[in-house]
């Protein structure tokens, strides 16, 4: 028997409960009018980025999510059948409150953030994209991060009657992905629920996804229906599909490329045909707030 999904109203004391119910009941509306209507708030963030955002069609028309299809435009072309609400995702593993959460108890006491960050695709084209979201270091504390965890993986929703992509072998569904316990707790690694002002759209990873802008773009998983807590390095599909191209990490990089093209520049989409190339940046640009994450490492070796 299946069990019914734990609420974050199971561990916390009733009136916050209460609160919290009230506040989904007044952003109902966001499905279709966004978080500014809905009464959602959020706050600018200091590790934003100064540089001019990409328009919302390049970032919603141009993007990979293999679950809709393998070509750029597939995923808005494919993914309005995709059902968001209800919502749950499983939090399981080395944490001291396990279970299956809706996704209001996930954002409960959140505090949300507009981050706008760069965003470099393995592919060597670059986009900058202003997330809404929180940091996914909250969401780990509430749940109680067991000593014996080190790595914390991911997994995407498997639904192949509305994700068609899925019907095809391409990938070892459902998508997996992970980060080492320090990197998802890093302030910058963020579970992303909104794009400019707006509820996430199905082709960006609605309802919920991880940004993680020091990587590259696959490492931020896309709609998430499981976070487990492991001590173990958990196994992700692009490296289980090709280890030689996609390490574990995936740190931007410039001076490391890719077995079939070179990464130390990237194609900014929006900016034309001949005006958007530029150099790479390491860590993405991030290389203050993340390098000490890697002191030590040949990041030659652990790509």
């Amino acid at each position: 028997m299946n069990k019914a999904p734990l609420r974050w109203s199971d561990v916390t004391p009733r009136h916050l409960w209460l609160n919290r119910r009230a506040f989904i009941a007044g952003a109902g509306a966001a499905a279709v009018a966004g978080p500014a209507v809905a009464g959602l708030t959020y706050s600018p963030s200091a590790y934003s980025t100064s540089e001019e955002p990409n328009s919302l069609e390049e970032i919603t028309s141009y993007n990979n999510f293999y679950e809709f299809g393998t070509g750029k435009e597939d995923p808005s072309r494919n993914a309005g059948a995709l059902t968001t609400d209800p919502w749950s995702i499983v939090i399981d593993g080395l944490v001291d409150r396990p279970g299956s959460y809706d996704l209001a108890d996930v954002l409960k006491d959140q505090p949300l953030e507009e981050r706008i960050y760069r965003f470099r695709c393995v592919e060597a084209w670059s986009m900058i994209i202003p997330w809404i979201g929180f940091q996914l270091s909250g969401l780990l504390n509430r749940v109680g991060v067991q000593p014996g965890a080190k790595y914390v993986a991911f997994e995407t929703l498997v639904r192949p009657e509305e994700m068609p992509g899925q019907q095809s072998p391409i990938l070892d569904w459902p998508y997996r992905e992970g980060l080492r316990l320090d990197e998802a707790m890093n302030p910058l690694t963020i579970l992303a629920t909104g794009l400019y002002g707006e509820v996430l759209p199905n082709q960006n990873g609605a309802p919920i996804r991880l940004v993680v802008p020091w990587k590259y773009g696959f490492k931020s998983i896309k709609s998430i229906v499981r976070i487990s807590l492991v001590a173990e390095e958990p196994p992700t599909t692009w490296n289980m599909l090709q280890p030689s191209e996609y390490g574990f990490y995936a740190n931007v990089n410039p001076t490391v490329d890719h077995p079939r093209w070179s990464q130390a520049s990237e194609r900014r989409i929006g900016a034309g045909l001949f005006g958007g190339r530029q150099d790479t940046l390491m860590f993405n640009g991030y290389e203050e707030e993340v390098a000490s994450l890697y002191s030590g490492m040949d990041l030659a070796k652990f790509y």
